[in-house]
Order: structure tokens, then sequence, then C-alpha cells
């Protein structure tokens, strides 16, 4: 169960999507010597601090008693030691205590983080998410005493959206907010599902909560924003009395046991309003769209560590003959179905891995382009790839962490061994932040019809450059072919959901989204190939084998489901519950 930040993979990932031309453009002061030496900081602390209490933290658990909630074994000690060492506030701006790094250097961070410990990891992505959504429309007061201890890490924040009769349709929430008289408003209603909604690792916690205002309209356009502290503020930022909120329960879950997953009651909590009345919604979604990146990179995390035990194991347990040396007993990474496994596993990680960095990427160019036109490009574009890195990289870890159990057959079924904690805790990954079927509706309703499908019509462009590109090296020109054709079934796929939209197009939204991230992961494992031909670096000439097993194991299947994004919605509406349920 040993666990190695997988340090010089997301160097080359992060450069390959383009990290290095922003830091020059951008970040001037941000040189290689810094990037590898914060990279390789955050690879000791997450593999040396982080790692070790994972097993902890999953057999142990956090706990709920009186009304608290106790972080497992070890992770409030190491909580406190990630914000002290500075990992809490690397993107955040400057004038509010951050380092001001670009958001894809903290995603390199947070893929590592992830990997070691993910039930850890939810706190502090939770934070971020916070960070952004005052920072973008937090008033004078929050942006003085709460913004900046929420960048150092003293303060963690959480998101309160989902209520039992309110889960992806928030139009349906109950939860009040009722004017105190004194500029405040006090919040009454129930919260589920919230993720480190109490804990003691830090001093206070800041609670952004949707609500409704009594005279606020019906539907979703009557939600509004709201913060709540664990401990209310005062004037001068020390810290009051507790306020009229706490956890009722904490949830007994699948997997991430050690992120302690709380029933929140409001009775009347002290609280403030967040931008601009039953305009809810809309600020949240700056917190939610920071997530969901951040949740794809938690699906990478996850998935390299399954990945990273399970090629381990191949090396011990010997098991039959090797069929290239003859060798018996051999280790069963000598069998071709199981080295096939495992570098299918690294082929999917790397894709994933390459598609969160450059939305990553992107939004760095979306805030700090130099011309109006380059941001909105990049912002465009940005907005076009969220779903999919979220999505499709979710989906990957849980499908890699399935495979990692596989290879370790029996044992793998075995607690002890751990790869089944793996499989466990990617399993939340596609559900929460707006689970992947959502996403699929996002992409094939609304960002394809970005610009009448201009912005994925140019991505599909590039690619297709990319594959012309491969097709110019004879070692490469098989994948080069792979990928051109999953580039027209795409765009033949895209054409066709334009033109079909409604429920037809609702219908094949997920195959869409998995051919889509399908063939951009295609992209993305062409560029690194490209980047790494003509090197005599067997770890740089690993990629291009990668490059033609994923062409022919995955994208040869675009077609397929290309065909199944232009079925239409007819069988489904043809067959009800009794047909099926017999």
């Amino acid at each position: 169960m040993t666990f190695r930040a997988p340090v010089r993979d997301i160097a080359f990932a992060l450069n390959v999507a383009g990290h290095g031309d922003l830091a020059k453009a951008s970040f001037p002061e941000l040189d290689e010597a810094t990037i590898a030496a914060v990279l390789d900081a955050a690879g000791a602390f997450t593999t040396d601090v982080l790692a070790p209490l994972n097993r902890i933290g999953d057999q142990q658990g956090a706990s709920h008693r009186d009304g608290k909630v106790t972080a497992a074994p070890g992770f409030a000690e190491a909580y406190r030691a990630f914000a002290e060492q500075g990992w809490n506030s690397l993107s955040a701006e400057p004038e509010h205590g951050g380092q001001g790094l670009p958001k894809a250097m903290e995603l390199a961070v947070f893929e590592m983080v992830h990997a070691a410990n993910m039930a850890f990891g939810l706190c502090p992505m939770l934070t971020q998410a916070a960070i952004e959504a005052l920072t973008l429309h937090g008033d004078e007061r929050q942006k003085r005493l709460v913004l900046p201890k929420l960048v150092s890490g003293e303060w963690t924040g959480t998101m309160n959206l989902t209520e039992p009769q309110a889960g992806t349709d928030l139009a349906a929430l109950t939860t009040r907010a009722e004017p105190d008289g004194k500029g405040g408003y006090k919040l009454y209603g129930q919260k589920i599902f919230i993720t480190w909604g109490d804990h003691d690792a830090a001093d206070n916690i800041c609670h952004l909560v949707l609500a409704r205002l009594p005279d606020a309209p019906p539907g979703v356009k009557g939600i509004s924003l709201f913060l709540a502290t664990k401990r209310l503020v005062k004037d001068d930022g020390s810290l009051g009395e507790a306020n009229a909120l706490w956890p009722a329960s904490i949830e007994h879950k699948l997997g991430i046991h050690a992120s302690p997953t709380c029933v929140m009651m409001f009775d009347g909590a002290q609280a403030e309003l967040v931008g601009e009345v039953n305009q809810g919604l809309a600020h949240m979604f700056v917190m939610m769209n920071a997530a969901r990146l951040q949740v794809g990179v938690e699906g990478v995390g996850i998935a390299e560590r399954a990945f990273q035990q399970a090629l381990a194991y191949a090396q011990d347990r010997t098991q039959g003959k090797s069929a290239w040396t003859g060798a018996s007993p051999a280790p069963i990474f000598d069998h071709p179905d199981v080295r096939r496994t495992l570098m299918l596993m690294k082929a999917r990680i790397e894709a994933a891995r390459g598609i969160c960095f450059m939305t990553g990427v992107l939004a760095d160019h979306a805030r700090l382009a130099p011309t109006p036109e380059a941001r909105a490009s990049a912002k465009a574009r940005q907005e076009l790839l969220t779903p999919i890195a979220k999505a499709w990289s979710t989906d990957m870890g849980v499908e890699v962490a399935s495979m990692g159990v596989q290879i370790h057959g029996g044992m793998g079924f075995i607690e002890e061994t751990g790869a089944a904690q793996h499989y466990r805790d990617a399993r939340i990954a596609p559900i929460y932040e707006g689970a992947n079927g959502i996403q699929a509706l996002d992409l094939a309703g609304r960002k394809l019809g970005m610009a009448d499908g201009a912005v994925m019509d140019a991505l599909c462009a590039e690619m297709a450059m990319t594959a012309e590109a491969l097709t110019e090296r004879a070692d490469l020109t098989e994948a080069g072919r792979r990928l051109a054709e999953g580039v027209r079934a795409l765009e033949a796929a895209t054409d066709w959901l334009l033109a079909n939209r409604g429920t037809d197009s609702a219908a094949g939204a997920t195959p869409y989204l998995k051919l889509a991230g399908d063939v951009i992961g295609g992209f993305v494992l062409a560029r690194q190939a490209l980047a790494a031909a003509g090197s005599d670096d067997p770890w740089m000439q690993a990629r291009l084998p990668l490059l033609r097993l994923y062409g022919a194991q995955v994208l040869a299947g675009a077609g397929g489901l290309a065909a199944a994004v232009t079925q239409g919605a007819a069988e489904l509406e043809a067959v009800g519950a009794e047909a099926l349920g017999g």
C-alpha cells in the first residue's frame, strides 16, 4: 500500500497542457526551478504525511458525539501542517494572503493530495471553492475578516445546498432566511450531505448556505446565498460565541470514511447575505464550477493510487509462466492481459490528467490573457471542457480502481490489501458536485450550444491537425488514423445533437460525453507522444506505446459511441416501468 506522488508525470502533463507558456506570459517570476520546487515539496508532503493516514481514516473514520465531530486520528494535525506550509493558499489573490500562483499548479498539487488521501483532500477542496465565491461576491466585511482566514487555512469552508427533498432540483429547497432587524439574517432548516460540515481541525467553519427570503419568488429565482460561521465573527476579527447551527449526525458511507459527511441543522443561525438577493444559485455556481474541476482531479488522483498499488502487486505476485521469458513462476506482470490492463490504466490516467490540466490552464488564460478576445476564447473552451473533466475523469477513476481490484484477484476483494478501499472511495466522485448524468446534459445542452457549436468545432479542428501530425511519423501513423476517425465520429455526433434538441439530445448525452472524453483524451496522449518522440529516455519512450494501445482499445470504439448518441429516445419511450419489471 505504499504511495509515491507522481511528480514527474504531473510536471510533464502540466508542460504539455501549456503551463510553461502560461507561466512565461502571465507569471514571469514563476520559473522552471520554482515550479519544480513546489511540485517536489508537495510530493514529499503528500507521500510522507497524508498517505500514511489514508488507511487509518478508512478503518476508523470521523466520529460524532454530543453534537460535535472529531476528525479521524491524525487528520487534525495533518490539516494544520497542510495550512502552516501554505498549501491552502496557492492560487488565492495576494491581497487576501494568497500566493497568486496559477490555478493549474493548484490542481497539480491537489491531485497529489487526493491520491494520497482522498477523504482528507475534500476539506481544503471545499475551502478553495468558498474562497472563489467570496472573492467574487463577498462584501467588504467578508473579504476583510473571513476571506484571509480561509486563504490561510485557519478556517475551512463548506457548501450547503442539498436538502432531503431537494437534490439536483434546488427549486425545491425550503431552508429559510429571515431578516433579524439588524442588517443580518437568521437561518432555519436542514441541509444534508455536507462535506466536512463539522470537525475539530480548524478554529472556525464558514458555511455558504442556500436559502429563501420570506418574499422570494418561487423556484430557483428565489434562492439567495448566505454566510453562516460555526462561531460568530466579531468586527475586530476575533471569534465570539457558538452560532445556532450544529451537525445532527454524520452519514455511514460506502467510502471516504474519514470525510465527515454531515446533516447540518440551522435553528436561527446568524448569517450574512453574500452577493445579491435572489442571485444565490448563480453565486453558488462559482463554488460548484471550481469544485467540479477539483473533483475531476480527484478522479485522477484515486486512479493513480489504485494503479500504483496494482502495478506493485503485479510485480510481486508470481503465478504461471512468463509470456516473454518463459520463466516460471513469473510475476503476473508478465502475463499479456495483466500488462495490457496496467497499460490501459496508465493511459486513461494520463488522458484524464491532461484534460484536467488543460482546463486549469484555460481557466488561468480566461483571467489573464492579454486581450478580451483571447480571454473570451479561453473561457469558452474552459466551460466546454469542465463537464468532461469532471465526469469523464471520475468515471475513469471508478473504472481504473475496479481494474486494480481485478489485478489483485481474490486478494483485491479482501479489505486488508487496501485495493477495495480505492474502489469504494472512487465511487462517490461521479455522484457529488453535479452527478455525471447532469454533467452530460450540461455538455450536450448548454455547452454545445455556445456560439452555435463553434467552440467544439474549433477544438475538433485542432485535434484533427494533431492527428495529421501523428501520421507523419511511421511509428504513430496508425494512432493518427484512429484519432482522426475519433474526431470525425465526434463531429458527426455533435452535428446530430445540435440538430436534435430536446428528449433525443438528452437520451444521447451520456454516450456523447464519453465519446468526447475518449477523443479528447486521445488528443492529450497524442500531444504527449509527439513531445516525447525522439527521446532516448525509456520513461519518455513509453508515451508512444501508451498512445498506440489507447488508439486500438479506446479510440477504436468511437464509432459505436456515436451510434449510441444518435439513437434517440424512441426506444426509451416505448418501454415503461411495468414492462421492465415483468
